[in-house]
């Protein structure tokens, strides 16, 4: 590794030469950050056997950092090494993954795991927003060259019958290839990409879901509040998360203040309408969607995956509510549905970390129960009814506002999971583009969020073997469906949005190994 950091070093003297004073200082902090990720990635390019997949692998990123590092700093929410802070706060909390991608088919890592460790880094994500700053970067690839390059391996059998594709120049937003690029197809699990940009045009990255404990004073009955928060937690590990342990620690004592040891205990969960079931029906990668769970409603001690859920996830928030209560010497009644009054008084509160993180987490994980949850604040936010349908209309009418293209879409729900969601490659590379457009730095947890290939989330064992670290994309698998969806950082240093849709699969692995191909391709391309 130490020949790699001697290689790369005269790049990165390059880019800032080419790019002024200010690129300059800011790749002098990236490269405490480039020796981290030298030695994180040290294993996958032990096994990396081709010379050109080498060179990118370790180049490519060392090379983004550099050429990102300036303009990432002016165009959203980040911190002095360019990365951006939720993602730093995720990673020092060592939160607990969630959700799956789908059926189960999807070779996600066991939900066991600690935590996704952090990706080597968000600055690489923008490498190519500087679109060609001080005349350092090469013009965007050709539709002929990409065409050369993508079409043999989109006509792989492994793709089913079935395949769309685009490629946007995420500096310009201009897209450079297509193939049935506005056919609208089942996206399965990249409609998490749509459900997070509706939700963060509705609400912003810093807004917060909130839990709280309520007193009916004139009662005495004590309000369990849902707020919407599919991570507030009753593990005492709940550092950077809500936890249910904190909103029951401070309601004891107020309640003690109030010389009260005995009280009657509800919950509302009256935030959410509608059917809590999704229309799957009851199924392990996703709990019933309520205003009010702890844990996402697992009856293991899993923190990701596929696991059987509680059929009533508000109640056994409650009941775990007051168990903890019980343990300050405080008494409960068994809990039953209510609704607090106007009158109520808040005695605790907790709330989730601000909606660039829960955003992240969703994406980086798939994580269902997360997907659901903001398209349901999706519709509250906008005044729509919060159920599928009203949040499904709702995110629509976000995207709209973006400005993308709707034709043929349709949202059933915000997590990808029913098979009548249709999307296409152009509005899932357009969305992507737009994320990484300086006028909207609130959409930039998009592409942060994203797994990185071979470091998080549901790439984590992906592309062991080439393009770890460049690639960064949603994955989707159902039964007969694979999709893909991020970004890339081309050779000639421009980042690329792509998207990759087939149904009719008959065999998943194959697909999903097919696509990866494709990704690996795309960022070994120097087209310009």
């Amino acid at each position: 590794m130490t020949r790699v950091a001697s290689a790369v070093r005269p790049r990165l003297a390059q880019a800032a030469d080419a790019v002024g004073p200010r690129l300059a200082r800011a790749a002098t902090a990236a490269r405490p950050r480039v020796a981290r990720l030298a030695r994180a990635t040290k294993p996958q390019v032990a096994r990396i056997t081709r010379a050109k997949t080498w060179q990118y692998t370790a180049g490519a990123a060392t090379a983004g950092l550099a050429l990102a590092a300036g303009v990432v700093t002016a165009a959203g929410p980040w911190d002095s090494t360019g990365q951006r802070t939720a993602e730093r706060d995720r990673a020092a909390a060592q939160e607990r993954t969630g959700g799956a991608d789908h059926d189960g088919s999807s070779g996600t890592s066991s939900g066991t795991a600690a935590a996704p460790r952090p990706a080597p880094s968000a600055a690489s994500v923008l490498a190519g927003l500087g679109g060609g700053a001080g005349g350092s970067l090469k013009s965007a690839p050709t539709g002929r060259a990409l065409a050369g390059v993508l079409e043999p391996l989109l006509k792989d059998a492994a793709l089913g019958t079935r395949r769309t594709a685009a490629v946007v120049d995420v500096a310009t937003g201009t897209r450079l290839y297509g193939v049935g690029a506005d056919e609208a197809l089942t996206p399965a699990s990249t409609t998490k990409i749509a459900t997070a940009a509706a939700a963060l045009t509705a609400m912003g990255a810093d807004h917060r879901l909130t839990t709280r404990a309520a007193l009916e004073a004139d009662t005495g009955e004590l309000v369990l509040v849902g707020g919407g928060d599919p991570t507030l937690t009753a593990h005492e590990d709940a550092e950077g998360w809500a936890s249910l342990r904190t909103l029951a620690d401070e309601t004891a004592a107020a309640l003690k203040k109030r010389d009260l040891r005995e009280v009657t205990l509800s919950y509302d969960t009256t935030l959410y309408a509608g059917s809590e079931l999704h229309p799957i029906g009851v199924n392990d990668n996703l709990a019933p969607v309520s205003a009010l769970m702890v844990d996402e409603a697992r009856t293991d001690d899993s923190a990701g995956g596929p696991a059987p859920r509680v059929t009533d996830p508000a109640a056994d928030a409650a009941r775990k509510f007051a168990a903890l209560l019980e343990d300050h010497g405080i008494r409960t009644t068994s809990p039953g549905p209510s609704k607090a009054t106007g009158r109520a008084q808040s005695l605790a509160t907790v709330s989730s970390p601000p909606l660039s993180a829960l955003v992240e987490r969703m994406l980086t994980n798939s994580d269902n129960d997360i997907a659901e949850a903001l398209a349901r604040q999706t519709a509250v936010a906008t005044g729509a009814r919060a159920d599928f349908d009203g949040a499904g209309r709702a995110i629509a009418a976000q995207l709209d506002k973006l400005e993308v293209p709707l034709s043929g879409a349709e949202f059933l729900d915000g997590s990808g999971l029913d098979r009548g969601d249709r999307l296409t490659a152009d509005l899932l590379t357009a969305l992507l583009a737009k994320a990484g457009d300086p006028a909207h730095p609130e959409l930039r947890p998009v592409l942060t969020g994203l797994p990185v290939a071979g470091f998080t989330g549901t790439l984590t064992s992906r592309y062991t073997d080439g393009a770890a670290g460049i690639v960064r994309a949603k994955t989707g698998t159902l039964t007969g469906v694979n999709t893909l969806a991020g970004t890339v950082v081309d050779q000639d240093g421009r980042l690329l949005a792509f998207a990759f849709l087939t149904s009719d699969t008959s065999d998943p692995w194959a697909a999903q190994s097919a696509l990866d191909k494709t990704a690996t391709a795309l960022a070994a391309c120097g087209c310009g």
